[in-house]
């Protein structure tokens, strides 16, 4: 009796609840979203993100914990999703009674296979070089899809009805509500498999190979067994999300084995923060909301994607992760009051310099774009002419006033902030 109760104390300890109780409440927020946001456009967007996510840390077992920058891995998430639909048409036709909700391990098996026999050569190097690999065998994957139709379907893709599958425990999956569930079981068990494989020792050793190859290679391990071992891991997780992908849209295309999906996802880990396990994530959920709601009121939405992108790596590139965990230490110093009042006033003029960048750049399109006789946009709710001189004047000297004095007062916030760190770590103003 004794060892039950030393085992349900264990069970609760401290070290216990720290260690997983972090998964609790996500769990429940992601349970409840769909009885929260009952709009289906909203649970289509969260599933797409969750695929997102998905993509997103497994690219970042390679880049942030690796540092392996690699050009082509929609490879193993596209190839991913071609032996998912594939699967799923099996499935349909008799040939394998498997239910719908083990079909993303098809896509990481072709993950992990095709993630191996890449890897064999690739991880070889590292660096340019590796990059250079990687985006040439992107480019190789990409044209082999539109070549072999018969297992790719060309340009058209090929299509399932994921209906048509066995049902799991009488859900046919035929809502969005039902897929929703289905990618967020996955989603769970995926970036939970991810997590603990960051620390366990190879997950480590990735770390280390990273930061200073020559040590470790001098201490005993091998760079590219280390490489090799992380990147066919990462390119599993990216097959389960091709799979997913596959399953949500009931298509799979040369779409997503490009450049362009590699791309994405680099654009996803950089935003959200590489240096954090957390920053994909971020990264991922920042970077669908701005592709789907920034879609709807711009056709020039992927320029501020890119511009956001570019800010980021040049003034926080650390990501949005990094910006916030700079400033949890001097949250716990009971500090950031003394940040409010400078932040604010720096906020203002970086408001109006972004409103003025907006607008200039809407008129620009507008003026390029516009049908014959059309002199209106509509932007920030009100109408303006594009092809009047105030426009473009009022629009200018927004974007140059407010970059001026974003820039005269970044020095004295630069300050405020080291001071508040200052104190947080040594306890004394400087």
């Amino acid at each position: 009796m004794s060892n039950i109760s030393n085992a349900m104390t264990a069970g609760a300890s401290p070290s216990f609840l720290r260690r997983y109780g972090m998964w609790l409440i996500p769990a429940i927020v992601v349970v409840s979203l769909p009885w929260l946001l009952t709009s289906t456009v909203a649970v289509a967007v969260l599933n797409q993100m969750g695929i997102a996510v998905i993509f997103t840390v497994a690219y970042n077992m390679m880049l942030g914990q690796g540092g392996m920058l690699s050009f082509g891995h929609a490879v193993y998430f596209g190839l991913g999703g071609y032996f998912a639909i594939h699967g799923v048409n099996m499935i349909s036709d008799g040939e394998w009674p498997i239910p719908l909700p083990f079909v993303p391990l098809f896509g990481a098996f072709a993950g992990l296979a095709f993630g191996a026999l890449f890897g064999s050569f690739s991880t070889n190097r590292a660096g340019t070089v590796f990059a250079m690999i990687s985006l040439g065998l992107g480019e190789m994957m990409a044209s082999s899809s539109l070549i072999f139709t018969k297992f790719s379907g060309g340009e058209e893709g090929i299509t399932a009805d994921r209906t048509e599958a066995l049902p799991f425990f009488g859900v046919e999956f035929t809502t969005e509500v039902q897929i929703y569930y289905l990618i967020a079981f996955w989603v769970f068990l995926a970036v939970f498999l991810m997590y603990r494989f960051s620390r366990t020792p190879i997950g480590r050793l990735a770390n280390a190979v990273r930061d200073n190859p020559e040590r470790a290679e001098f201490l005993g391990y091998s760079q590219k067994w280390v490489r090799f071992i992380s990147f066919t891991i990462s390119g599993g997780f990216a097959g389960i999300a091709g799979a997913l992908f596959a399953l949500n849209y009931e298509i799979v295309t040369e779409e997503t084995v490009n450049a362009l999906t590699s791309g994405v996802v680099l654009l996803q880990a950089y935003i959200g923060g590489v240096g954090f396990f957390a920053g994909p994530i971020v990264g991922a959920v920042i970077f669908t909301l701005l592709q789907t709601l920034m879609s709807n009121y711009t056709e020039i939405w992927a320029l501020y994607v890119g511009l956001v992108f570019v800010g980021t790596v040049m003034y926080a590139p650390a990501g949005l992760t990094g910006l916030i965990m700079m400033h949890v230490p001097v949250a716990m110093a009971g500090r950031m009051g003394t940040l409010t009042q400078p932040y604010a006033r720096i906020a203002l003029p970086a408001l109006i310099c972004a409103i003025g960048a907006i607008g200039f750049l809407e008129s620009w399109h507008h003026l390029s774009a516009a049908a014959t006789g059309e002199f209106e946009m509509h932007i920030f709710w009100m109408t303006f002419d594009f092809t009047s001189p105030i426009t473009w004047f009022v629009f200018s000297a927004m974007f140059l006033g407010g970059l001026w004095d974003a820039r005269r007062v970044a020095p004295a916030v630069a300050d405020t902030y080291g001071n508040a760190l200052h104190y947080a770590f040594t306890g004394e103003d400087q």
